[in-house]
């Protein structure tokens, strides 16, 4: 199997990085910055990819590949920060640019480069840097350069080492998709024969390998994740897993029977908790979206115990962990924490039970085709993302019950005219968010006092990035005034119109 190696600088992207790659159909694997040369060369790559990342070049402990590594018989790319790694450790130099550059930027190609082949000569290209590339190493030259004079490519004279000061993995930048394909099928020479499902055999022999005799508990939320990991290890492990549904009270409109009903047929073995009580005494009062995520994690993980205690013996909890999940907890080492997420950042230190996450490294679009590869239903695998906190991190504020059915019954009437219009499918994520925050209004002769309503509707790949869905008029205003009639303690509807960046998809 071919591999390309992705070394990890602390980029945000960095598995965006890897995802097109695989997208191109070749295997990937990456590697934290500190990994040594000889893990490198176990795997055989067919190149090597280094990503960009927070730091300076020239800040005293800044991340630093092994420098063996760049010498290696193989073609190597260096993305943003591992551009300015490349330039310095190769001989060239690296200072703060006068002139930072954030968002998209014009660049211009200057002469032949293997990577631009065929390409137009100007491209528009997402740049994320302060320091900018002053001197070239010996035997490289220039292949494009912004508007300002910023050197935005490098090549070396063998046609083996490459920089690119941008981002060729996001979609904001023109060709992007093209200059990686130019560099791992031209320069690297991969094939593109690779595809999930020998993923999928290669992941139940590690499940079963890590397991052992041990048992594992799974907790099923009826979303995506959860459901595709449980069904994955119940394949590698079959009747030594059990599942428990954990009902905190902070679902959607009558979704705990419909979580049950999910899983029929599936031949799981599921437990249901009704832990609703509980979740919302121990929420009650706490506003900060932080704390409720970790009260949530935490309280998760007691409810598991004392269930699993009930079991027998158990040995791992199966959780549903998907990499955005892991990015924006900043669980990476040299990555920036973005938010928790309570299936990365809000367990106890000392949990019982060993932690199981076969889906760590996939996006939300890759767990949904190995659920069909695997055989998950249809209703689970096309369902829209739904966060583990629940309508916690939808619910800003001061959570009660009160406010949870508010809530309740506005997201219902949302999902449901989006439904009538056609559209509640063809969109990743669409649902309501209670604000904590009231506006003057009127109805019949009467002055209302009432919370306001938020709606959000976005459209993403792989929940790195996301833009916000322009829902025709007569449906936004249809939901509106439904909502306004028809759930009490609400006056006021507005429309979140943000991508993300710069905002995350959920409000909390």
């Amino acid at each position: 199997m071919e591999n390309i190696v992705i070394i990890d600088c602390g980029s945000q992207f960095t598995q965006l990085i890897a995802r097109r790659v695989r997208e191109m159909r070749i295997h990937s694997v990456v590697l934290p910055w500190d990994a040594p040369l000889g893990r490198v060369e176990e795997l055989a790559p067919r190149g090597i990819i280094v990503s960009g990342g927070p730091d300076s070049v020239n800040d005293s402990g800044a991340i630093a590949i092994d420098r063996g590594i760049l010498d290696m018989d193989v073609p190597i790319l260096g993305i943003c920060y591992g551009m300015q790694l490349m330039a310095k450790c190769l001989g060239g130099a690296v200072a703060s640019g006068e002139r930072p550059e954030y968002g998209v930027t014009a660049i211009g190609r200057r002469g032949n480069s293997a990577l631009f082949k065929d390409l137009p000569d100007e491209l528009e290209v997402l740049m994320s840097h302060g320091d900018r590339v002053v001197a070239l190493p010996s035997g490289f030259r220039a292949t494009a350069e912004t508007t300002h004079g910023v050197i935005a490519a490098m090549e070396d004279e063998s046609g083996r080492r490459f920089g690119l000061q941008f981002h060729p993995e996001v979609v904001h930048t023109q060709q992007g998709a093209r200059i990686l394909r130019q560099f791992l099928f031209a320069t690297c020479g991969c094939k593109g024969d690779w595809n999930l499902g020998d993923w999928v055999e290669d992941a139940v022999a590690e499940i079963r390998e890590k397991v052992g005799e041990g048992r594992v508990v799974c907790g099923l939320s009826g979303g995506v994740d959860s459901s595709v990991a449980a069904a994955l290890v119940h394949r590698a492990v079959g009747s030594q897993l059990e599942c428990i549904f954990v009902d905190h009270g902070l679902m959607r409109l009558n979704e705990a029977r419909q979580v049950m009903d999910s899983y029929s047929g599936m031949g799981l073995s599921v437990r249901h908790v009704d832990a609703s009580e509980l979740f919302l005494g121990k929420l009650a009062g706490v506003t900060d979206p932080e704390k409720k995520r970790r009260i949530i994690g935490g309280l998760f993980i007691e409810v598991f115990d004392a269930e699993a205690a009930k079991i027998g013996q158990v040995d791992w909890l199966l959780q549903g962990t998907i990499y955005p999940d892991v990015i924006e907890s900043g669980s990476k080492k040299g990555s920036v924490l973005i938010k928790s997420h309570h299936n990365v950042g809000g367990l106890p230190d000392k949990m019982k039970l060993r932690l199981l996450e076969p889906l760590r490294d996939l996006f939300k679009d890759e767990v949904r085709e190995l659920g069909r590869i695997i055989g998950v239903p249809d209703a689970i695998v096309d369902r829209q993302p739904f966060p583990g906190p629940g309508l916690a991190v939808r619910c800003l504020g001061d959570i009660t019950r009160a406010r949870l059915d508010t809530l309740r019954a506005a997201d219902a009437i949302f999902r449901e005219e989006l439904r009538k219009a056609g559209l509640y499918e063809k969109i990743w994520q669409s649902f309501c968010v209670l604000l904590p925050v009231r506006t003057v209004g009127v109805m019949g002769d009467g002055r209302t006092y009432n919370e306001v309503l938020a709606l959000r509707a976005v459209d993403s790949q792989d929940a790195m990035t996301a833009d916000w869905v322009r829902i025709p008029p007569e449906v936004l205003d249809v939901t509106a005034k439904r909502i306004c009639n028809e759930v009490r303690g609400i006056n006021r509807v507005v429309l979140d119109v943000t991508s993300k960046p710069p905002a995350t998809i959920e409000w909390e």
